[in-house]
């Protein structure tokens, strides 16, 4: 690199006209790294429980969805059924091993997470949030770093890929689809977060209900995520364990 590119890259980032990266610290690195791999993992094991479902339907086999990969369940299964291919049976077998291991595998993935000091005491206090369970907690540690690096919740959010386009033309508004300018896993994760959070969070589940008034659940459920987010950044700028609004008035 030349004087002269050094000094146009000065000049461009001075004027806000070049992007800047953030670089996550190499022990984050590393823990992001095993928490990705346990997603995978849970991802695998959802195929397993949809490949086990599968070849029950394909042998016309009656099952409970609810208790079918309880381990009683399904031992109970395997030896009532009837006039089903033995290779069906290795199959079934094969798959409820593997799930088994799946399952063991990304338990011990997240012990080893809660337990690393590093992040602990930051994930223990976004747990305060009702509604915010372990594993998103560790995925907005492990994935946004240092929250500090954002200047408003807003920036969060649309980090997370839970806003999207707007015009306006006539008076009439229109908003495009999310953006695919995001964290996407974050994106994932707080989309399927705020899907369970209002069974637990009397806030955020007066807000989904406010958001179905208008007829469309995507939209509720985009707006119960983009609260969390301003949850847990309110939670990370306090460095004190959540207080809803009317509690802490």
């Amino acid at each position: 690199m030349t004087v002269a590119d050094a000094e146009k890259i000065a000049d461009l980032l001075r004027v806000n006209l070049l992007p800047e990266c953030y670089i996550l610290s190499e022990e984050i690195r590393e823990l992001r790294r095993i928490l990705r791999y346990r997603n995978m993992i849970v991802r695998t094991a959802t195929k397993m429980k949809n490949k086990i479902s599968g070849l029950l339907m394909e042998t016309g086999t009656p099952y409970n969805k609810n208790k079918l990969h309880g381990k009683k369940y399904f031992g109970n299964l395997l030896e009532r059924i009837e006039d089903v291919p033995d290779s069906v049976k290795d199959m079934l077998k094969l798959s409820r091993s593997s799930l088994e291991m799946f399952e063991a595998v990304q338990k011990k993935l997240v012990n080893t997470l809660r337990k690393d000091n590093l992040i602990r005491e930051r994930v223990q206090r976004l747990m305060s949030i009702k509604g915010v369970g372990e594993v998103m907690a560790l995925t907005w540690v492990l994935e946004i770093d240092e929250s500090s690096r954002f200047s408003s919740a807003r920036q969060a959010i649309s980090y997370c890929g839970l806003c999207s386009a707007q015009r306006e033309s006539a008076g009439k508004e229109q908003r495009g689809p999310i953006s695919k300018k995001r964290n996407k896993h974050l994106q994932t994760m707080l989309v399927e977060a705020a899907k369970l959070a209002p069974r637990w969070n009397p806030q955020l589940a007066a807000l989904h209900e406010k958001e179905l008034i208008r007829g469309n659940r995507n939209r509720a459920t985009l707006a119960v995520a983009r609260k969390m987010v301003e949850y847990m950044m309110a939670v990370e700028r306090q460095q004190k364990d959540f207080v809803p609004s009317e509690l802490a008035a």
